[in-house]
């Protein structure tokens, strides 16, 4: 990981935390900042994917899943900003299901991870783990919208304080001859 990604990291893990601070605050005007927060981060890993795409992978064996990833992560984006009318319980049916989601990615990566030899897998395992719980929480505790509100807040600070010690985690290189 280079420099530059550490400090992207490390400014993205805080800025996470401080919105979630922010939304257990104010966990009445909550529901507008996560969707905005949520369709904020799909806009910007969406636009990435794309200029990615654009740059590099195009010319790659593979490279349409990226101009794929990318378009259905911009799509997410602005279904993400559109659901400012929609009722909070759909809302945050979709929380739980973007959670769930990850977390399985999350596992499955670390699965991928653990079949490679590596033995870093366990903290993707936890990740995994722990947005899974997440989502069944919030759907547990969808007729409250304060309680869901800060299950998402807890997922949101656990996540900035991974992304934080990934950015200070030392990588190990595989040099091939």
């Amino acid at each position: 990981m280079t420099k530059l990604r550490r400090i992207f990291n490390f400014i993205a893990g805080m800025i996470m935390i401080a919105a979630a601070m922010i939304m257990l605050l104010f966990p009445d005007d909550a529901y507008i900042f996560i969707l905005l927060f949520l369709g904020i981060s799909f806009l910007a890993a969406g636009a990435g994917t794309l200029s990615y795409y654009f740059s590099m992978a195009r010319f790659m064996t593979g490279g349409k899943m990226i101009l794929y990833k990318g378009s259905i992560l911009l799509d997410f984006a602005v279904l993400s900003l559109s659901l400012t009318t929609v009722p909070k319980i759909y809302v945050l049916l979709y929380l739980a299901s973007v959670h769930a989601f990850s977390g399985f990615v999350e596992i499955m990566r670390a699965d991928e991870t653990k079949q490679s030899g590596s033995k870093n897998y366990r903290m993707k395992l936890m990740h995994g783990i722990i947005n899974i719980l997440l989502a069944v929480c919030c759907i547990i505790f969808i007729k409250k919208t304060h309680t869901a509100v800060i299950i998402y807040c807890l997922g949101l600070i656990y996540s900035g304080i991974v992304r934080i010690i990934t950015a200070f985690r030392r990588q190990v290189f595989v040099y091939i001859r």
